[in-house]
Protein backbone atom coordinates (compact mmCIF):
# COMPACT_ATOMS: atom_id res chain seq x y z
CA UNK A 1 0.00 0.00 0.00
CA UNK A 2 1.37 3.39 -0.98
CA UNK A 3 2.09 5.92 1.73
CA UNK A 4 0.04 9.05 2.16
CA UNK A 5 1.54 12.46 1.56
CA UNK A 6 3.27 13.60 4.76
CA UNK A 7 1.79 17.08 4.57
CA UNK A 8 -1.66 15.51 4.23
CA UNK A 9 -0.98 13.25 7.23
CA UNK A 10 -0.23 16.24 9.47
CA UNK A 11 -2.87 18.43 7.86
CA UNK A 12 -0.49 21.30 7.06
CA UNK A 13 0.49 23.22 3.94
CA UNK A 14 3.77 22.56 2.09
CA UNK A 15 5.14 25.85 3.38
CA UNK A 16 4.35 25.09 7.05
CA UNK A 17 6.87 26.33 9.62
CA UNK A 18 8.45 24.07 12.23
CA UNK A 19 6.17 25.51 14.91
CA UNK A 20 3.14 24.66 12.78
CA UNK A 21 4.48 21.14 12.20
CA UNK A 22 5.02 20.60 15.91
CA UNK A 23 1.57 21.89 16.80
CA UNK A 24 -0.09 19.66 14.19
CA UNK A 25 1.87 16.60 15.28
CA UNK A 26 1.12 17.21 18.97
CA UNK A 27 -2.60 17.35 18.18
CA UNK A 28 -2.48 14.01 16.32
CA UNK A 29 -0.28 12.43 19.01
CA UNK A 30 -2.89 13.26 21.64
CA UNK A 31 -5.71 11.94 19.46
CA UNK A 32 -4.11 8.62 18.53
CA UNK A 33 -1.85 7.97 21.55
CA UNK A 34 -1.89 4.24 22.48
CA UNK A 35 -2.66 5.03 26.12
CA UNK A 36 -5.82 6.82 25.01
CA UNK A 37 -6.73 4.08 22.50
CA UNK A 38 -5.77 0.76 24.19
CA UNK A 39 -5.96 -2.21 21.84
CA UNK A 40 -6.89 -0.05 18.83
CA UNK A 41 -4.50 -1.12 16.07
CA UNK A 42 -5.83 1.50 13.66
CA UNK A 43 -5.10 4.31 16.12
CA UNK A 44 -1.62 2.90 16.72
CA UNK A 45 -0.89 2.89 12.97
CA UNK A 46 -2.08 6.49 12.66
CA UNK A 47 0.11 7.37 15.66
CA UNK A 48 3.15 5.86 13.91
CA UNK A 49 2.22 7.48 10.58
CA UNK A 50 2.06 10.92 12.18
CA UNK A 51 5.41 10.38 13.92
CA UNK A 52 7.04 9.32 10.63
CA UNK A 53 5.66 12.37 8.84
CA UNK A 54 6.90 14.70 11.58
CA UNK A 55 10.32 13.03 11.66
CA UNK A 56 10.81 13.78 7.93
CA UNK A 57 9.27 17.24 7.66
CA UNK A 58 10.93 18.55 10.83
CA UNK A 59 14.38 17.67 9.43
CA UNK A 60 15.58 20.22 6.85
CA UNK A 61 17.64 17.73 4.81
CA UNK A 62 14.96 15.01 4.75
CA UNK A 63 12.24 17.56 3.97
CA UNK A 64 14.20 18.93 1.02
CA UNK A 65 14.66 15.43 -0.44
CA UNK A 66 11.00 14.59 0.16
CA UNK A 67 9.81 17.81 -1.50
CA UNK A 68 11.86 17.00 -4.61
CA UNK A 69 11.41 13.23 -4.91
CA UNK A 70 8.59 12.22 -2.59
CA UNK A 71 8.82 8.95 -0.66
CA UNK A 72 11.32 7.53 -3.18
CA UNK A 73 13.83 10.19 -2.13
CA UNK A 74 13.88 8.73 1.40
CA UNK A 75 14.32 5.06 0.56
CA UNK A 76 17.72 3.56 1.32
CA UNK A 77 20.95 5.41 2.09
CA UNK A 78 21.29 7.78 5.00
CA UNK A 79 18.56 9.35 7.04
CA UNK A 80 15.61 7.63 5.36
CA UNK A 81 12.19 7.97 6.91
CA UNK A 82 9.85 5.19 7.96
CA UNK A 83 10.05 2.00 9.97
CA UNK A 84 9.69 3.76 13.34
CA UNK A 85 8.69 1.67 16.35
CA UNK A 86 7.17 2.87 19.60
CA UNK A 87 10.49 3.07 21.43
CA UNK A 88 11.89 5.22 18.62
CA UNK A 89 8.91 7.56 18.76
CA UNK A 90 8.81 8.05 22.52
CA UNK A 91 12.57 8.52 22.82
CA UNK A 92 13.18 10.60 19.68
CA UNK A 93 10.34 13.04 20.35
CA UNK A 94 10.83 13.47 24.08
CA UNK A 95 10.26 17.20 23.66
CA UNK A 96 6.76 16.39 22.39
CA UNK A 97 5.92 13.75 24.99
CA UNK A 98 7.68 15.39 27.92
CA UNK A 99 10.22 12.58 28.39
CA UNK A 100 13.70 12.92 29.77
CA UNK A 101 12.96 12.98 33.47
CA UNK A 102 11.45 16.43 33.84
CA UNK A 103 7.85 15.53 34.57
CA UNK A 104 5.04 17.92 35.13
CA UNK A 105 4.39 18.85 31.48
CA UNK A 106 0.83 18.76 30.11
CA UNK A 107 1.68 15.58 28.22
CA UNK A 108 3.00 13.93 31.40
CA UNK A 109 -0.29 14.52 33.14
CA UNK A 110 -2.41 13.55 30.15
CA UNK A 111 -0.63 10.29 29.39
CA UNK A 112 0.48 9.48 32.90
CA UNK A 113 4.19 9.97 32.18
CA UNK A 114 5.36 10.71 28.66
CA UNK A 115 8.29 9.10 26.89
CA UNK A 116 7.30 5.62 27.97
CA UNK A 117 8.01 2.41 26.21
CA UNK A 118 5.29 -0.18 25.62
CA UNK A 119 6.17 -1.93 28.87
CA UNK A 120 5.32 1.15 30.91
CA UNK A 121 8.84 2.29 31.89
CA UNK A 122 10.50 5.25 30.24
CA UNK A 123 12.14 4.35 26.91
CA UNK A 124 15.62 5.85 26.83
CA UNK A 125 17.79 6.72 23.90
CA UNK A 126 21.57 6.63 23.84
CA UNK A 127 23.68 9.59 22.84
CA UNK A 128 24.69 10.25 19.24
CA UNK A 129 28.29 9.99 18.09
CA UNK A 130 29.71 12.63 15.76
CA UNK A 131 32.86 12.14 13.68
CA UNK A 132 34.52 14.09 10.87
CA UNK A 133 35.46 12.28 7.69
CA UNK A 134 37.91 13.93 5.28
CA UNK A 135 37.38 13.04 1.62
CA UNK A 136 39.41 13.82 -1.48
CA UNK A 137 37.87 15.40 -4.54
CA UNK A 138 38.24 12.08 -6.35
CA UNK A 139 36.28 10.27 -3.59
CA UNK A 140 33.58 12.94 -3.56
CA UNK A 141 33.24 12.79 -7.33
CA UNK A 142 32.54 9.06 -7.59
CA UNK A 143 31.42 8.12 -4.08
CA UNK A 144 33.45 5.77 -1.91
CA UNK A 145 33.16 2.93 0.57
CA UNK A 146 35.08 3.52 3.79
CA UNK A 147 35.76 1.60 6.98
CA UNK A 148 35.94 3.85 10.01
CA UNK A 149 36.98 3.10 13.57
CA UNK A 150 34.75 4.46 16.31
CA UNK A 151 34.68 4.01 20.05
CA UNK A 152 31.11 3.52 21.18
CA UNK A 153 29.21 2.12 24.12
CA UNK A 154 27.73 -1.29 23.34
CA UNK A 155 25.76 -3.71 25.49
CA UNK A 156 27.87 -5.58 28.02
CA UNK A 157 28.37 -9.15 26.78
CA UNK A 158 28.57 -10.56 30.31
CA UNK A 159 25.17 -9.37 31.54
CA UNK A 160 23.50 -8.85 28.19
CA UNK A 161 23.04 -5.16 28.89
CA UNK A 162 20.82 -5.24 31.97
CA UNK A 163 23.61 -4.53 34.48
CA UNK A 164 22.82 -7.49 36.76
CA UNK A 165 25.33 -10.19 37.73
CA UNK A 166 25.39 -12.97 35.12
CA UNK A 167 22.46 -11.30 33.38
CA UNK A 168 20.01 -12.33 36.07
CA UNK A 169 16.49 -10.96 35.95
CA UNK A 170 15.73 -7.57 37.45
CA UNK A 171 13.08 -6.82 40.04
CA UNK A 172 10.27 -4.38 39.56
CA UNK A 173 10.98 -1.12 41.36
CA UNK A 174 9.11 -1.08 44.67
CA UNK A 175 8.51 2.65 44.52
CA UNK A 176 6.81 2.86 41.09
CA UNK A 177 5.82 -0.84 40.66
CA UNK A 178 7.74 -1.02 37.40
CA UNK A 179 6.11 1.96 35.67
CA UNK A 180 9.15 4.24 35.90
CA UNK A 181 6.84 7.07 36.99
CA UNK A 182 5.37 8.19 40.29
CA UNK A 183 2.07 10.00 40.47
CA UNK A 184 0.98 12.70 42.80
CA UNK A 185 -2.69 13.46 43.41
CA UNK A 186 -3.64 16.87 44.75
CA UNK A 187 -7.17 17.77 45.83
CA UNK A 188 -8.26 21.22 44.71
CA UNK A 189 -11.48 23.19 44.54
CA UNK A 190 -11.86 22.03 40.97
CA UNK A 191 -11.33 18.39 41.85
CA UNK A 192 -8.30 16.11 41.80
CA UNK A 193 -5.26 17.07 39.77
CA UNK A 194 -2.80 14.35 38.84
CA UNK A 195 0.84 14.96 37.96
CA UNK A 196 3.61 12.49 37.31
CA UNK A 197 7.39 12.56 37.45
CA UNK A 198 10.33 10.21 36.96
CA UNK A 199 10.72 7.68 39.73
CA UNK A 200 13.66 8.77 41.96
CA UNK A 201 14.48 5.20 42.96
CA UNK A 202 14.96 3.61 39.52
CA UNK A 203 15.46 6.82 37.50
CA UNK A 204 12.57 5.89 35.24
CA UNK A 205 13.81 2.40 34.36
CA UNK A 206 11.10 0.56 36.30
CA UNK A 207 13.61 -2.09 37.41
CA UNK A 208 16.19 -2.41 40.17
CA UNK A 209 19.36 -4.52 40.37
CA UNK A 210 20.02 -6.83 43.32
CA UNK A 211 23.66 -7.57 42.49
CA UNK A 212 25.62 -5.58 39.90
CA UNK A 213 27.56 -7.14 37.00
CA UNK A 214 31.28 -7.12 37.73
CA UNK A 215 32.27 -6.54 34.11
CA UNK A 216 30.38 -3.28 33.65
CA UNK A 217 29.81 -2.28 37.30
CA UNK A 218 26.07 -2.45 36.76
CA UNK A 219 25.99 0.03 33.90
CA UNK A 220 25.03 -2.58 31.32
CA UNK A 221 27.40 -1.27 28.67
CA UNK A 222 31.08 -1.16 27.82
CA UNK A 223 33.22 1.11 25.66
CA UNK A 224 34.40 -0.81 22.59
CA UNK A 225 36.26 0.04 19.39
CA UNK A 226 34.32 -0.99 16.33
CA UNK A 227 35.05 -0.88 12.60
CA UNK A 228 31.96 0.31 10.76
CA UNK A 229 31.62 0.16 6.95
CA UNK A 230 30.29 3.41 5.50
CA UNK A 231 29.09 4.01 1.94
CA UNK A 232 29.52 7.66 0.96
CA UNK A 233 27.34 8.69 -2.00
CA UNK A 234 28.88 10.82 -4.78
CA UNK A 235 28.42 14.57 -4.67
CA UNK A 236 28.52 15.19 -0.92
CA UNK A 237 29.57 18.68 0.14
CA UNK A 238 31.65 20.28 2.88
CA UNK A 239 29.75 20.27 6.17
CA UNK A 240 27.08 17.80 5.02
CA UNK A 241 26.00 15.48 7.82
CA UNK A 242 25.20 11.84 7.09
CA UNK A 243 23.40 9.73 9.68
CA UNK A 244 23.73 6.00 10.37
CA UNK A 245 20.83 4.85 12.51
CA UNK A 246 21.54 2.97 15.77
CA UNK A 247 25.34 3.16 15.36
CA UNK A 248 25.79 5.55 18.31
CA UNK A 249 26.00 4.77 22.01
CA UNK A 250 23.56 2.49 23.79
CA UNK A 251 22.15 4.00 26.99
CA UNK A 252 22.89 2.43 30.39
CA UNK A 253 20.95 -0.79 31.05
CA UNK A 254 19.12 -1.02 27.77
CA UNK A 255 17.22 1.26 25.45
CA UNK A 256 17.43 2.65 21.93
CA UNK A 257 20.97 3.27 20.58
CA UNK A 258 21.79 6.73 19.30
CA UNK A 259 22.97 7.47 15.77
CA UNK A 260 26.39 7.89 14.21
CA UNK A 261 26.64 11.32 12.61
CA UNK A 262 29.31 11.68 9.91
CA UNK A 263 30.32 15.23 9.02
CA UNK A 264 31.98 15.58 5.60
CA UNK A 265 35.21 17.51 5.19
CA UNK A 266 36.69 18.22 1.75
CA UNK A 267 40.45 17.84 1.44
CA UNK A 268 41.96 20.56 -0.79
CA UNK A 269 43.07 19.42 -4.26
CA UNK A 270 46.53 20.33 -5.55
CA UNK A 271 45.26 21.83 -8.81
CA UNK A 272 41.46 21.94 -8.84
CA UNK A 273 38.84 23.83 -6.87
CA UNK A 274 35.17 22.96 -6.58
CA UNK A 275 32.08 25.01 -7.38
CA UNK A 276 28.97 22.93 -6.91
CA UNK A 277 29.25 20.00 -9.31
CA UNK A 278 31.79 21.84 -11.50
CA UNK A 279 35.55 21.92 -10.94
CA UNK A 280 37.77 24.88 -11.81
CA UNK A 281 41.32 24.89 -13.15
CA UNK A 282 43.36 28.07 -13.69
CA UNK A 283 45.57 27.67 -16.76
CA UNK A 284 48.51 30.09 -16.93
CA UNK A 285 49.74 30.80 -20.47
CA UNK A 286 52.23 33.25 -21.92
CA UNK A 287 51.40 36.01 -24.39
CA UNK A 288 53.14 34.02 -27.12
CA UNK A 289 51.09 30.86 -26.31
CA UNK A 290 47.75 32.61 -26.61
CA UNK A 291 48.88 34.57 -29.64
CA UNK A 292 50.06 31.59 -31.66
CA UNK A 293 47.82 28.93 -30.11
CA UNK A 294 48.98 25.85 -28.25
CA UNK A 295 47.95 22.34 -27.22
CA UNK A 296 48.46 21.58 -23.53
CA UNK A 297 47.60 18.89 -20.99
CA UNK A 298 45.51 19.90 -17.98
CA UNK A 299 44.80 17.89 -14.82
CA UNK A 300 41.28 16.55 -14.25
CA UNK A 301 39.70 14.61 -11.40
CA UNK A 302 40.45 11.31 -13.12
CA UNK A 303 43.79 11.98 -14.81
CA UNK A 304 44.76 14.40 -17.56
CA UNK A 305 43.11 15.77 -20.67
CA UNK A 306 44.63 17.46 -23.72
CA UNK A 307 43.06 20.71 -24.84
CA UNK A 308 43.71 23.08 -27.72
CA UNK A 309 43.96 26.81 -27.10
CA UNK A 310 43.13 28.64 -30.32
CA UNK A 311 45.32 31.53 -31.57
CA UNK A 312 44.11 34.87 -30.27
CA UNK A 313 42.48 33.49 -27.14
CA UNK A 314 41.91 36.34 -24.68
CA UNK A 315 42.77 36.29 -21.00
CA UNK A 316 39.65 35.46 -18.97
CA UNK A 317 38.16 33.10 -21.55
CA UNK A 318 36.67 29.92 -20.07
CA UNK A 319 37.01 26.57 -21.82
CA UNK A 320 34.63 23.76 -20.84
CA UNK A 321 35.30 20.03 -20.58
CA UNK A 322 31.82 18.54 -20.39
CA UNK A 323 31.22 15.68 -17.97
CA UNK A 324 34.59 16.10 -16.26
CA UNK A 325 33.12 17.43 -13.01
CA UNK A 326 31.43 15.82 -9.99
CA UNK A 327 28.38 13.57 -9.93
CA UNK A 328 25.25 15.25 -8.63
CA UNK A 329 24.15 13.91 -5.24
CA UNK A 330 20.53 13.81 -6.42
CA UNK A 331 21.46 11.81 -9.52
CA UNK A 332 21.17 14.62 -12.07
CA UNK A 333 24.20 13.73 -14.18
CA UNK A 334 27.66 15.19 -13.70
CA UNK A 335 29.15 18.66 -13.74
CA UNK A 336 31.86 20.04 -16.02
CA UNK A 337 35.45 21.16 -15.69
CA UNK A 338 35.93 24.84 -16.39
CA UNK A 339 39.36 26.02 -17.51
CA UNK A 340 40.05 29.69 -16.86
CA UNK A 341 42.64 31.11 -19.26
CA UNK A 342 45.03 33.53 -17.59
CA UNK A 343 47.76 35.28 -19.59
CA UNK A 344 50.93 35.40 -17.52
CA UNK A 345 52.96 38.58 -17.68
CA UNK A 346 56.66 38.17 -16.77
CA UNK A 347 57.82 40.45 -13.97
CA UNK A 348 61.55 40.26 -14.77
CA UNK A 349 63.00 40.39 -18.29
CA UNK A 350 66.50 39.75 -19.60
CA UNK A 351 68.12 42.37 -21.81
CA UNK A 352 67.54 40.25 -24.91
CA UNK A 353 63.86 39.67 -24.03
CA UNK A 354 63.30 43.38 -23.46
CA UNK A 355 64.90 44.23 -26.83
CA UNK A 356 62.64 41.73 -28.60
CA UNK A 357 59.54 43.18 -26.98
CA UNK A 358 60.63 46.73 -27.80
CA UNK A 359 61.04 45.75 -31.45
CA UNK A 360 57.62 44.14 -31.37
CA UNK A 361 56.01 47.24 -29.90
CA UNK A 362 57.69 49.55 -32.43
CA UNK A 363 57.22 47.28 -35.42
CA UNK A 364 54.91 48.62 -38.10
CA UNK A 365 51.37 47.20 -38.10
CA UNK A 366 52.07 45.05 -35.04
CA UNK A 367 49.54 46.84 -32.84
CA UNK A 368 46.16 45.24 -33.57
CA UNK A 369 43.17 47.51 -34.07
CA UNK A 370 40.55 46.29 -31.57
CA UNK A 371 37.81 47.65 -33.84
CA UNK A 372 39.05 45.87 -36.94
CA UNK A 373 40.07 42.23 -37.33
CA UNK A 374 43.64 41.84 -38.57
CA UNK A 375 43.80 38.42 -40.26
CA UNK A 376 47.54 38.59 -40.85
CA UNK A 377 48.54 39.72 -37.38
CA UNK A 378 49.33 36.30 -35.94
CA UNK A 379 51.18 35.18 -39.06
CA UNK A 380 53.39 38.29 -38.86
CA UNK A 381 53.98 37.68 -35.20
CA UNK A 382 55.04 34.10 -35.88
CA UNK A 383 57.49 35.26 -38.54
CA UNK A 384 58.81 37.91 -36.21
CA UNK A 385 59.65 35.48 -33.41
CA UNK A 386 60.97 32.80 -35.73
CA UNK A 387 63.10 35.38 -37.63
Amino acid sequence: MSKRDYYEVLGVSRGASKDELKKAYRKLAIKYHPDKNPGDSTAEEKFKEAAEAYDVLNNDEKRQRYDRFGHEGLSGGFGGGGGMNMDDIFSQFSDIFGGGGGGGSPFDSFFGGGGRGRGGARARRGSNLRIKLKLTLEEISEGVDKKIKVKRYTNCETCGGNGAKNGSSLDNCGTCNGSGQVRKVVNTMLGQMVSSSTCPTCNGEGKTINEKCGACSGEGRQLEEEVIPVSIPPGVTEGMQLSMSSKGNVPPRGGVPGDLLIVVEEAPHEHLTRRGTDVIYDLQLSFVDVSLGISVEVPTINGKAKIKVEPGTQSGKILRLRGKGIKDIEGYGRGDQLIHINVWTPQALTKQERELLEKLRDAKNFTPNPKKSDKNFFERMKEFFQG
